[in-house]
């Protein structure tokens, strides 16, 4: 599974977690044999009223058929369509919070129509995917952030996911710019991700990850108490936790999340 969700987090196919703060179109994911690309996933995020970064499209090629995504709108080969929608190489489906597209190749690709986008891909694909997705070819770091003698910042990987649009505008981030050190946010982080209500996950994903993530969030919300800085990490939490085989439990509450 390779997943991005609230202040620009991504994780890899193989477990490598960043921030990436980028707002053109770039490749998430693509099947990378020069012979024959059997997909594409492509994304552009946007800053809400809010100030907080969503997703505002994703573009989604399988063989010959292409998908554009919009919040609560799914257009296939340049058409408008209700869900669930069939056809001879995915079907498409819809619930309140959920767009889900199940395609034939060995391909599940699962967005909240906010910030929240999982893909999930067949082994079959091991080492032939490129984008912020990474390689798939099971190491971590390597050929996505270490590629011979070369390595790359975050940033650095990012900007080389761009997708060329000529009348695109949008500025690649800085590649020098650090990240903030957030560690005053870890207790509550802690406290929140191993709340009884997540029991079932805690050894089923790396925690850390989470927490950073977490901490990351509140970092870049200075103070501002709204539900993104807090629940969009804990809410990627829970999905990674259902997909591992875990059950968490009703964590969110009438005003918590």
């Amino acid at each position: 599974v390779c997943s991005t969700w609230g202040n620009n987090h991504f994780k890899t196919f193989d477990g490598d977690v960043f921030q990436f703060p980028g707002t053109c179109e770039y490749n998430f994911i693509s099947d990378c044999r020069e012979s024959y690309a059997e997909f594409s996933v492509h994304i552009q995020r946007t800053l809400n009223s809010n100030n907080h970064p969503v997703i505002q499209y994703i573009l989604l090629k399988v063989k010959d058929m292409t998908v554009y995504l919009r919040p609560n709108i799914a257009v296939v080969e340049g058409r408008i369509v209700k869900t669930p929608y069939y056809s001879s190489v995915m079907l498409i489906e819809s619930d309140n919070i959920y767009i889900k597209i199940y395609a034939k190749i060995g391909l599940t690709l699962m967005w909240n129509q906010q910030d929240a986008l999982m893909v999930e891909l067949d082994n079959k694909f091991n080492n032939y995917t490129c984008g912020l997705c990474g390689d798939y070819n099971g190491l971590p770091i390597y050929n996505e952030f270490i590629k011979g003698d070369a390595s790359y910042n975050s940033i650095t990987f990012g900007n080389l996911q761009k997708i060329s649009k000529p009348e695109a505008i949008c500025e690649d981030p800085d590649e020098t710019q650090a990240l903030p050190s957030c560690n005053g946010h870890r207790d509550e982080c802690q406290s929140l991700l191993t709340s009884p209500a997540f029991a079932d996950c805690r050894f089923r994903l790396d925690l850390e990850t989470y927490i950073q993530a977490c901490m990351q969030d509140k970092c870049a919300c200075s103070g501002k108490e709204d539900s993104f800085c807090l629940c969009s990490t804990l809410s990627e939490y829970s999905r990674q936790c259902s997909h591992a085989g875990g059950r968490p439990r009703e964590w969110r509450t009438p005003d918590f999340c």
